[in-house]
């Protein structure tokens, strides 16, 4: 029995080394790892940078009234169109009650200022005409006359700009508010019964309306610091309207700001381009916009892809094929990337495959 255990423990002794040799031969004996192969190409290379903004109206006003009061009526609405001195509304005018107060009593007061002269300029008169009296002496009663309808005049236009925002003498009615420039009506903040103020040298008054130019629009935006110094104006923008995703716009770079302003911790430069807009296209103020501007571009140029080169020490390599699955580390000379493709100056042609290295 002993005999017959020594033999079973001797044979699983063996086994186990047995299947420990085989299991390392196959280990040794794995398949050798194949290296994919990649070329050269031609492409065309642009470098860009990316500036966030939105569409603008290069000239865009906002109406205010020259008179204080309720608005009694409005007569345009946001997306008419109107030409200078189109009327945009009405202003019913609340008066001053101290001041039209004065302003009446001092009318009646030239009213009877008037009275009096014109009784005592006609008495003189028929002394003048009967030779009683000089000439001189007529004349100062007849200035005083004079004076005296002007006084009323003065004191009646008063009034009426008190009460109805306009004289008397006067062609223009100040309650009446007015477009200063043509193009189209981009908002009307106000309503009607809404109490308005007027623009003074100490307020700025009320916004009654605001009107643009939408023939002449300009891209606004802000460009970081890192980017700002390889840009130059005349530069070409292309513009990605978030809202026209199936659109891309023309636009000339005419504006850098010389100062820059933090922004969420990152200082950025304002920019602004002239868009090139077709006559029959129109394009809403306010979208939001991306512009594509291009530092640098390279045509037809022989590339690879960025992902196969080695970097050492400023240096860039290619691991090139001399034979089957046999590689020679080789640099080469590089130009223009847009962060995917990079431009081969030196190194290479486009018969030249390397190890791929780029999943």
């Amino acid at each position: 029995m002993k005999k017959i255990l020594l033999i079973l423990l001797t044979l699983t002794v063996v086994c186990v080394f047995a299947g420990t040799a085989i299991f390392l031969y196959q280990k040794s004996q794995e398949k050798p790892i194949i290296y994919q192969t990649d070329g050269a190409f031609r492409i065309d290379i642009v470098k860009k940078t990316v500036a966030t903004g939105s569409i603008k109206p290069r000239k865009e006003v906002e109406i205010k009234p020259h008179v204080s009061g309720v608005v009694e009526k409005l007569f345009v609405q946001a997306g008419d169109l109107v030409k200078k001195g189109d009327l945009l509304a009405r202003i019913e005018l609340i008066p001053d009650m101290e001041h039209l107060s004065n302003a009446e009593s001092r009318l009646e007061s030239a009213r009877i200022n008037l009275k009096t002269a014109k009784i005592e300029f006609e008495r003189q008169g028929q002394l003048f005409q009967r030779k009683l009296i000089g000439e001189l002496e007529f004349n100062k009663y007849e200035l005083n006359y004079a004076l005296q309808m002007e006084a009323v005049q003065s004191a009646e236009n008063t009034v009426s700009l008190i009460k109805e925002g306009t004289s008397k003498n006067s062609a223009k009615i100040a309650n009446l508010v007015t477009s200063t420039i043509d193009g189209m009506v981009l908002a009307v903040p106000v309503r009607e019964g809404t109490f308005v103020t007027e623009t003074n040298n100490f307020n700025q008054g009320t916004t009654i309306a605001s009107i643009a130019n939408m023939k002449d629009l300009i891209f606004e935006g802000l460009l970081d610091e890192s980017e700002i110094g390889k840009v130059k104006v005349g530069m070409e923008l292309l513009l990605n309207i978030g809202a026209l995703s199936d659109q891309q716009f023309s636009a000339n770079l005419e504006y850098i700001s010389p100062k820059g302003t933090n922004d969420q911790g990152t200082i950025k430069f304002e920019i602004k381009a002239a868009m090139i807009v077709q006559e029959d296209f129109f394009l809403r103020a306010g979208y939001s916009a991306n512009a594509d501007i291009v530092l640098d571009s390279r045509i037809d140029a022989l590339a690879v892809n960025e992902g196969n080169l080695i970097i050492e020490d400023g240096t860039s390599f290619l691991e090139i094929e001399t034979g089957p699955q046999e590689f020679k580390k080789t640099a080469i000379m590089t130009g223009l990337s847009d962060g995917i493709n990079i431009e081969i100056l030196e190194g290479i042609s486009e018969a030249t495959k390397f190890k791929k290295l780029v999943l």
